[in-house]
């Protein structure tokens, strides 16, 4: 008798496992080509950012809804036109050494990535009420912005309503729905949005959740992991990638299949 097939895992995983939050967003200012250009120094090759639309409609790099916490202005900036926004500053508020870094466009990350090789993972992160028309308008960025380069980014969203949108203009360009808690319905979310992946909180993830993720031809991957003890155990369950803040402690492999998993070396040391 024939023995029965086993079931197929999720596809290869094209991107570095290893990926630097907003940047390296502890070490400068988070969201910021400075932050970027930090990873790359410590050795990251892929990196996770968040994106929101001006009132304009032109997508750019911002974690929060509010310009309080990182430029000197306040209120709501997708309120702004990218006019106004551009003239920020978004570095002072982190140190006096990044005094008058910009907020970039997603068409400026778009450029640095490409010009060195790296990916890119877009959090689409919408003002609130905006989902749909936020995934809409990243996705069609993205078609343009990537035509023809590879690897293309990966879109991930806590809003099932921004991946819908992002799926409607980007269909080719993949998905990976964020999850804090695993709430009901969570599953189901992610197969109808065509996901390729789900991205936990790393306290979320064990081995359990990451079997029936493969099951469903999904990859699992994990934020914001910045403890050498949960790097190593989320490592030994197989997740495809790690999301960190520590990216002057984990020193990244440069393929894409792995990474070393050992403290960086400060500059001058052997």
């Amino acid at each position: 008798m024939t023995a029965p097939a086993r079931p197929a895992g999720p596809p290869t995983w094209p991107y570095p496992r290893w990926i630097a939050h907003r940047g390296a967003g502890k070490l400068a200012p988070e969201n910021t080509l400075a932050a970027f250009r930090l990873g790359a120094a410590h050795g990251y090759r892929a990196f996770e950012c968040d994106v929101k639309l001006s009132a304009d409609g032109l997508p750019f790099l911002l974690h929060d809804a509010t310009l309080d916490r990182t430029t000197p202005a306040q209120g709501t900036a997708g309120q702004r036109p990218w006019a106004e926004l551009s003239q920020l500053d978004a570095g002072s508020w982190h140190s006096r050494q990044y005094a008058g870094e910009p907020l970039p466009t997603l068409k400026a990350v778009a450029r640095y990535v490409q010009s060195n090789g790296f990916a890119l993972n877009i959090e689409i992160k919408p003002t609130p009420g905006l989902e749909r028309q936020t995934g809409e308008a990243v996705g069609q960025a993205a078609v343009a912005l990537w035509h023809g380069a590879a690897p293309p980014p990966l879109f991930s969203s806590f809003q099932p309503e921004a991946l819908a949108g992002a799926m409607a203009t980007a269909p080719a360009i993949p998905r990976a729905l964020l999850l804090d808690t695993l709430w009901d319905g969570w599953l189901t979310a992610a197969q109808a949005l065509g996901c390729v992946a789900v991205v936990t909180n790393f306290r979320v993830m064990d081995a359990g959740l990451l079997a029936t993720l493969h099951a469903q031809r999904l990859h699992g991957l994990c934020y914001t992991v910045n403890d050498a003890a949960d790097a190593q155990r989320l490592l030994a369950l197989g997740v495809a990638g790690i999301i960190t803040d520590a990216v002057d402690h984990f020193a990244p492999s440069l393929d894409t299949g792995g990474a070393a998993l050992a403290p960086q070396q400060p500059d001058g040391a052997s």
